[in-house]
């Protein structure tokens, strides 16, 4: 369809169309008023197979080994109804060359919403640059636990991190095309994702598993994918209370609802009544002519039926132009700045967890350096399911020390033969090995490889590279990849430097290399806890054919239960060290519609300029109901030269401290004295600074 027929088509001639700056802007450059009322002339001129058809998907090509890649809610010729093509994209535009970031679980440890919006934008462009209109991402799925298979797709375990992180990629994704947050709702388990019933009560899913969400749709989110599993006892593409009563009525949804990619929905009447507005990928298994037969019959409403349909026609008219691709350079896919924006995340979202005896960096007194064990040479970049992509290239980790050790003599040793790596060892002054997970450990479960990780450790011959080359070398650094927590208890205190790189990206390598010979200094903090054991966590089940969930995982059960992990959450170390003082409340006394700000003074005290993720949690005293022992509230990077100090704010709404009480299905802020606690991390030593504020007027 040429430009002249499109703008006819949507009500729209001769105006210039424009990039917006906002993730809710129209790219056509329609008013919403211009959108609503040619969807409801198109509508009343649609037949009943006609309007079916626009609900039912249709996949457009396959990668074999490689996930779903294309799909499309169909064009309409007739009526000038253009074709919503998709695209897999959690760390990159998938299918064919695009550039490679690090996973979501890698840029959640840099807590840079800033960064994560940049992001979503190269993504988004390159998804158009492809032909695409939109992108199946980003996975704001909480990670209840580590062992989750696609843990390395979403940004941690927290909803605040989740969801602020969520919403930038949504922001920066949308200058381009739609964004589509996934899989809602409860989805963290793979092996068992088919068939398992996750069973919930209402108040955890409300405020621990659906926040994230809303912080999307509340972004100007275009759609929201269903998820695979039963929730409560019905599917989550056929659960209206997820669907109707929760997203669209009471968050005031304007997008479309698809399905997640086969075996997502299993009755055609129950998630037409639900609310599913597109069945994906084939629409012909429960939508299409079994759809058109269900109406006829009476057993699905017309009005369900034009609900989706202007829901589906609303996106398309508010993000398809005529000349889509134009101005879309495939030459930019992958090119020099994007490359940089990966290397940066990778860089930003490395996490040092132990550094004793200045171990790390590496410097100018390293003559002789050993690089050990097999994920050095590899280009680790995750998972090779739904969210593969196909990098232009990709640096590992030993190219990248190789190019910048300089005069620095690097001898790289597999590590299969003990003595020869015992021997190598000992002839250099440091040894860097490199262990951890690939896509065959975890990933989407496609049933030869990935799924979840059942086993926390490391491989037992990586454990045993690690303790021979500590034996021999007081110097030994120990580099992890992977995406999410590794136990470590069995070798932890034998080495002096530890550092959690994950799936680093295209070009990782030269990001961890950049780390390690300080270069850069890290500022990653742990999306996630590390525990010192899987028995320090909740129960993890991929068999069962359901399961239930209960309030508290991840930090907040060790807080409840007292434990100590290895490495708590929001932990990470620099090469300099920073100072807090001087926290201070706007208010002791806020109102219940006004906004709490916590300042608090933060000087770097070291040599090296650095970046400091301040972290705010809050406490419930004297609390009547079950809360945790606290929870983040709100966090800051701030960026400080050696010796400086700057005043970071950390705002939040009393409405962001209410309970979820289910009897009344309602939100209530309690009437108790609350505690604000500022630091670098969610563990008890680093939140010393605190101050105490109630909330009036509920």
């Amino acid at each position: 369809m040429d430009r002249r027929n499109f703008l006819a088509t949507i009500g729209m001639t001769g105006a210039a169309l424009a990039l917006p700056s906002r993730a809710n802007a129209a790219l056509t450059g329609l008013s919403d008023s211009e959108i609503e009322s040619r969807v409801m002339e198109l509508l009343a001129r649609m037949t009943l197979e006609e309007k079916v058809d626009q609900m039912s998907g249709r996949l457009l090509s396959l990668s074999p080994g490689h996930g779903l890649s294309f799909g499309e809610s169909p064009a309409n010729t007739r009526l000038g109804i253009p074709a919503m093509i998709t695209l897999g994209a959690s760390r990159g535009a998938g299918m064919g060359r695009a550039t490679v970031f690090p996973v979501s679980m890698c840029r959640g440890a840099s807590w840079d919403r800033a960064l994560e919006e940049r992001i979503g934008e190269v993504i988004g462009y390159e998804t158009r640059a492809k032909g695409c209109h939109t992108l199946l991402g980003p996975c704001v799925n909480l990670l209840r636990h580590p062992s989750w298979g696609r843990a390395q797709e979403t940004y941690g375990e927290d909803p605040l991190l989740l969801g602020v992180l969520g919403a930038a990629h949504v922001i920066g994704a949308q200058k381009h095309v739609m964004a589509c947050p996934k899989h809602f709702a409860g989805n963290s388990i793979d092996d068992s994702r088919f068939f398992v019933n996750i069973v919930m009560d209402e108040r955890t899913l409300r405020e621990i598993y659906l926040p994230h969400f809303k912080r999307c749709v509340d972004a100007g989110a275009a759609t929201i994918m269903s998820a695979y599993n039963h929730l409560n006892g019905a599917l989550c593409g056929q659960n209206p209370h997820l669907i109707t009563e929760i997203l669209k009525r009471e968050w005031g949804f304007q997008g479309l609802v698809m399905s997640d990619w086969t075996n997502a929905v299993d009755d055609t009447v129950a998630a037409a009544n639900a609310g599913l507005n597109l069945e994906m990928p084939d629409g012909k298994a429960h939508y299409g002519k079994k759809l058109a037969e269900a109406v006829r019959a009476g057993k699905v409403l017309q009005k369900n039926i034009d609900e989706s349909v202007t829901r589906i026609l609303r996106q398309k008219f508010k993000f398809i132009t005529p000349d889509f691709r134009k101005g879309y350079d495939q030459d930019r896919i992958a090119d020099k700045d994007a490359a940089s924006l990966a290397r940066q995340a990778a860089v930003k979202g490395m996490v040092l967890l132990k550094n004793r005896d200045g171990a790390l960096p590496l410097d100018a007194g390293v003559k002789g350096l050993a690089v050990m064990g097999e994920l050095a040479a590899k280009k680790n970049l995750g998972d090779l399911g739904s969210s593969f992509v196909l990098p232009p290239y990709a640096v590992s980790a030993l190219e990248g020390i190789r190019r910048r050790a300089g005069a620095v003599k690097v001898e790289y040793c597999r590590g299969k033969n003990l003595g020869e790596a015992e021997r190598i060892a000992r002839s250099v002054d440091a040894v860097v090995v490199f262990a951890g997970c690939t896509w065959r450990d975890e990933g989407e479960h496609l049933g030869y490889w990935g799924g979840d990780r059942l086993n926390l450790e490391l491989h037992p011959g990586e454990t045993a590279l690690i303790k021979a080359a500590a034996r021999a070398n007081p110097r030994c650094i120990v580099v992890l990849e992977g995406g999410s927590a590794i136990v470590m208890e069995a070798w932890k205190d034998m080495v002096p430097a530890i550092a959690m790189a994950w799936y680093p990206g295209m070009e990782g390598g030269n990001a961890i290399a950049e780390v390690l010979f300080g270069d850069q200094n890290p500022s990653g903090k742990l999306p996630m806890v590390f525990p010192k054991s899987a028995d320090q966590l909740v129960p993890f089940d991929p068999v069962s054919k359901t399961v239930k969930y209960g309030y508290y995982h991840g930090y907040r059960w060790m807080d409840k239960k007292n434990i100590e992990p290895a490495f708590p959450f929001g932990f990470g170390l620099s090469y300099t060290s920073y100072k807090y003082s001087k926290l201070r409340l706007n208010k002791n006394s806020v109102d219940r519609d006004d906004k709490l700000v916590a300042q608090v003074d933060v000087t770097n005290i070291g040599a090296r300029a650095g970046e400091e993720i301040v972290q705010l949690y809050i406490g419930y005293n004297g609390t009547k109901i079950d809360r945790p022992v606290k929870d983040l509230k709100a966090f800051g990077r701030v960026a400080l030269d050696p010796g400086q100090t700057r005043t970071v704010s950390l705002e939040l709404s009393p409405q962001e401290l209410a309970w979820f009480n289910p009897e009344k299905g309602a939100w209530q802020i309690e009437d108790i004295e609350y505690l604000a606690m500022v630091g670098p991390s969610s563990k008890a030593e680093d939140l010393k600074l605190s101050d105490k504020f109630r909330i009036i007027g509920i």
